[in-house]
């Protein structure tokens, strides 16, 4: 397992009854997890004294309840690739639980960051279903341009807030609301092409005019589409699943026959936190990776 160990500022305290607890910063925060089907005794007073608490409901969805806890704060996180910038996010609780951040992702941020700080030669990231910025104000630190793509205006705006607090305000980044699929085909009639590709498709999801997305049927046509994106030298193509069905086997096939012109390795595993309590990691999904032979 890839863990994202190189955290100061978030960690995972405990986890128990199907909830975590953990600390962003100052503030704790109880949220919901499906991974959690364990018991165990809640012996952090963190348990007792949340900032935040999502309940889920017994009719879907949920909602946050709230003790002294700002509508928005900050953590950082600094990469260890020579030569990057500390990272700063903005957070603040909102629909199903979220924050705005998914932290095991710096698992991910790590290895390509080395990649991209090392390869010294201009890298092109394209990075689909970008969210709010994370993978790309990590490429941009690591000497990338960027070129990145979220249907939702809301994402794009508060990935932009993430680069400017991160010092990236005038980096090489190219802001997209876009349908991803959409943007793909239109980049192949164009005869654009990048260096390397991230794509960290939801499970289910909506277009901007209501077109359905289910990753199981969509995944694997826009990966091999995708890969007709990469250009002559490239460097590496990441995807992330936070679906149970696409396991590490599977995310190592779908690249290696999307891929398969190219020489490379793919090499895929789950992700996870390290949990303080236990001393375990707690499971978050699974990133399957294709590096490029050096």
């Amino acid at each position: 397992m890839w863990t994202a160990d190189g955290w100061k500022e978030y960690e995972v305290l405990d986890t128990s009854g199907g909830e975590k607890l953990e600390r962003w910063g100052d503030y704790l925060l109880i949220r919901p997890d499906p991974q959690v089907i364990w018991n165990t005794p809640r012996n952090d007073r963190g348990w007792k004294r949340p900032n935040g608490h999502y309940h889920r409901s017994s009719k879907g969805g949920g909602e946050w309840e709230f003790f002294d806890l700002p509508e928005q704060w900050e953590i950082h996180y600094h990469l260890a690739a020579p030569g990057t910038k500390t990272l700063t996010f903005h957070l603040k609780p909102f629909s199903f639980k979220h924050t705005g951040l998914f932290p095991e992702q710096a698992a991910n941020w790590e290895w390509f960051s080395d990649l991209i700080s090392k390869a010294e030669r201009p890298i092109k990231v394209l990075n689909l279903f970008a969210y709010t910025g994370g993978a790309t104000i990590a490429a941009a630190a690591a000497g990338a341009s960027v070129t990145h793509v979220d249907a939702s205006k809301g994402m794009v705006n508060w990935a932009k807030e993430n680069a400017a607090s991160s010092g990236l305000a005038a980096a090489p980044i190219r802001w997209l609301v876009d349908d991803c699929a959409k943007f793909v085909e239109r980049e192949i009639r164009r005869g654009n092409h990048y260096d390397a590709i991230i794509m960290d498709p939801p499970s289910y999801g909506r277009g901007p005019k209501g077109e359905i997305w289910k990753i199981e049927d969509a995944i694997y046509p826009l990966i091999c589409r995708t890969a007709e994106l990469l250009s002559e030298q490239p460097l590496f193509f990441l995807v992330n699943s936070y679906t149970t069905g696409l396991q590490p086997a599977v995310l190592t096939y779908m690249l290696s026959t999307a891929l398969r012109r190219y020489k490379g390795e793919v090499i895929s595993d789950e992700i996870g936190l390290p949990v303080k309590d236990s001393g375990l990691v707690l499971p978050c999904g699974a990133s399957g990776r294709w590096q490029a032979d050096q």
